[in-house]
């Protein structure tokens, strides 16, 4: 009794830290992917996690364990977070491209989310998504909330960490990368319907008595469409580089948030 009693507490923790993970990170947090799936994995990893990093530590049963609870959430919850931020560029990238096509009253119902979606962005993130599981993003995101254990032991200091700006900083900057790489992701179809619409005004100016606004909007969808087309077999490298960030970025966020094991 004595022995459960003390390990009930830090396993405990380790569940809270998984499970808020699990709420959040990508692929994991879809609407589709049951609770019952979630808690039964969140309880298997937290026994994986306890037998290696758990046994033989100790942690305060006073009302101090409320705070190492909240402290613990939110480190699961920030560490999903940062990856799902950078995920969501490919929807960010399906927006721009739509309201340049002209898709952006289409918006449809996403069941990974719960949320409306652009076309061309529920495209792009089915894409995504598949590509990540090939890939064994996965298996990734759960050895990051794994070894997180050996960057934020138990004994953290977050909340120094949250005080002092570097984790909000830290946010603030994956921001700005998401919308970079949406910006990258959306670039070439973005770029050429431009040029179409450049290439319609100086139509529009050299020959009046033509009616832009009748072929417009088709010729815009054209060419969008057949861009995207083209585009398509780029996706597997693209994406690529995007789930390369997304890691890079979680190890930076454990780097700040505790220490990189020696």
């Amino acid at each position: 009794m004595e022995t459960l009693l003390q390990s009930f507490p830090v396993a405990l923790l380790i569940f809270c830290r998984i499970a808020s993970f699990f709420v959040t990170a990508p692929v994991f947090s879809a609407r589709n992917v049951p609770n019952s799936v979630k808690i039964g994995l969140s309880a298997f990893v937290t026994l994986s996690v306890y037998m290696i990093d758990g046994i033989n530590q100790t942690v305060p049963t006073d009302l101090s364990y409320i705070l190492l609870i909240i402290r613990e959430i939110l480190i699961g919850l920030i560490l999903g977070f940062a990856a799902y931020l950078l995920m969501t560029a490919v929807q960010t990238a399906g927006t721009f491209i739509d309201l340049q096509i002209g898709f952006g009253m289409a918006n449809v119902y996403d069941p990974m989310t719960g949320a409306s979606a652009p076309l061309t962005g529920n495209l792009k993130y089915a894409f995504a998504t598949l590509l990540f599981l090939t890939m064994n993003g996965h298996h990734y995101l759960l050895d990051a909330i794994v070894y997180s254990y050996r960057w934020v032991p138990l004994s953290n200091v977050f909340f120094l960490r949250l005080a002092d700006g570097s984790i909000a900083e830290f946010l603030l900057r994956t921001l700005g990368q998401s919308f970079m790489l949406a910006f990258q992701m959306a670039a070439p179809i973005v770029v050429a319907l431009f040029l179409t619409d450049v290439g319609l005004g100086f139509l529009a100016k050299t020959a009046p008595q033509f009616n832009v606004f009748a072929v417009g909007m088709p010729l815009k969808l054209l060419v969008g469409l057949a861009i995207l087309l083209l585009l398509v077999p780029s996706f597997a490298f693209v994406f690529s580089q995007l789930f390369e960030v997304i890691f890079t970025s979680m190890e930076k966020l454990l780097g700040t948030i505790g220490q990189r094991p020696g």
